[in-house]
């Protein structure tokens, strides 16, 4: 076996080097962070004296009690359903407006690109705590100035209603993250090499042809990304009917699967279950994000890609 040269091992040290804060990093705020949930949920806490009202607490292993106990609780899984319809009504929107606005701005006949580019990328830089409560305002009826002009043109429309807040909920998603996943695509059609559209346009193809055969296919690897992406952050969804939760009474501590978690550990106190809510809200995040990567892919193969 060859033994390395001296500067090969000096290439090591300083790969090594390289890798090892964001190894620590990684191990400290990821890894760590998963295993510890998945103990807590496979405990519980048991409090010793009559009643159990005494001072001392232990903790006990119950195996997968505490999944059972979240799989058994309608509201929870509730939630789930929730998501689940939001996410199938949702992505594919936000995904077609972000691509639409995307080949729109890197049209040959686009004029203030970088205006636009900034103007549809701003509302990704609102906190969504922030943008939850600006829409907030815009929804609740009496200060609410689009109520206001519904009124005045005779519709009667209830933004917060229990029928209607899950796409005033979704109006804000789409609102703040379509310029994130517009700058990606737009990232992915940079790269495109331009003697494709030239050669197009020789041939005869219009603007619509190119967009539909030529750049909507390469940007495939993108458009996948901000799917999975999206998938991801529709079953996270906490920021905004946490905040919008005072203003209607159709949203309850079990809304979402994230607000279901967050409402067992801090409101009632039983951390062990909220842990073990959270790893399966992890584990459906994982099946779909790898199961819509893997849908894609036959569908690719399928289409000789």
């Amino acid at each position: 076996m060859r033994r390395p040269t001296r500067t090969e091992a000096r290439n090591a040290r300083a790969a090594a080097g390289f890798l090892l804060p964001f190894l620590a990093l990684f191990l400290l705020c990821f890894v760590a962070p998963i295993v510890y949930a998945v103990w807590q949920s496979l405990h519980k806490t048991e409090r010793t004296g009559p009643l159990g009202l005494g001072g001392g607490e232990r903790e006990v292993f119950t195996g997968l009690a505490n999944y059972g106990q979240a799989l058994a609780d309608d509201r929870f899984l509730s939630g789930f359903g929730r998501v689940l319809l939001f996410g199938a009504v949702q992505i594919p929107l936000m995904i077609v407006l972000a691509t639409v606005l995307a080949l729109l701005l890197e049209s040959a006949s686009a004029r203030w690109v970088t205006f636009f580019r900034s103007a549809f990328f701003l509302p990704y830089g609102v906190p969504g705590v922030i943008a939850s409560i600006l829409w907030g305002f815009l929804y609740v009826p009496g200060i609410s100035p689009l109520v206001k002009m519904a009124e005045a043109v005779g519709w009667d429309v209830d933004f917060l209603s229990r029928g209607a807040v899950l796409w005033s909920i979704a109006n804000i998603v789409t609102w703040q993250f379509t310029g994130y996943n517009m700058l990606v695509l737009i990232a992915q059609l940079k790269a495109v090499p331009q003697e494709l559209y030239e050669a197009a346009r020789i041939d005869g193809a219009n603007a619509r042809q190119v967009a539909l055969h030529i750049k909507i296919p390469l940007i495939r690897p993108a458009l996948v990304l901000t799917c999975v992406f999206s998938i991801i952050g529709t079953l996270q969804l906490f920021a905004e009917p946490m905040v919008l939760r005072p203003l209607a009474s159709s949203i309850d501590s079990g809304y979402t699967p994230n607000l279901h978690a967050y409402s067992e550990a801090f409101v009632g106190n039983n951390q062990h279950l909220a842990a073990a809510e959270a790893v399966l809200l992890a584990l459906v995040a994982c099946v779909l994000s790898f199961g819509f990567l893997r849908l894609v892919g036959q569908r690719g193969k399928g289409d000789g890609r």
